[in-house]
């Protein structure tokens, strides 16, 4: 429940597990979609190009046809958003490449 309300603005949650969550969301991309990278701060803290994030995410984002698109992961998940004209235009599970 308490996911639910973070959503809808209602509550806080922690952002970590917030992001754990939103794997089993169908509606997760209305989180993201059309928000600026403020945006996505103000609802999940840290966002990071793929030169500040992991190895494995890193050599994910460098095998993807995402490459030389602007990206950022959220904190240290595995969710990755596109950026095109300051906009997010698309969430990413960088999940098993």
């Amino acid at each position: 429940m308490g996911y639910v309300f973070w959503k809808a603005g209602l509550c806080r949650l922690n952002p970590d597990e917030a992001l754990g969550t939103m794997v089993g969301d169908p509606q997760r991309d209305r989180l993201v979609l059309g928000k600026t990278k403020t945006q996505l701060r103000d609802k999940f803290g840290v966002l990071l190009t793929p030169e500040e994030s992991s190895a494995y995410l890193r050599g994910c984002y460098e095998a993807s046809s995402w490459k030389g698109k602007d990206v950022r992961f959220v904190r240290e998940s595995l969710w990755m958003v596109v950026f095109n004209h300051h906009k997010a235009t698309e969430l990413v599970l960088m999940k098993g490449c």
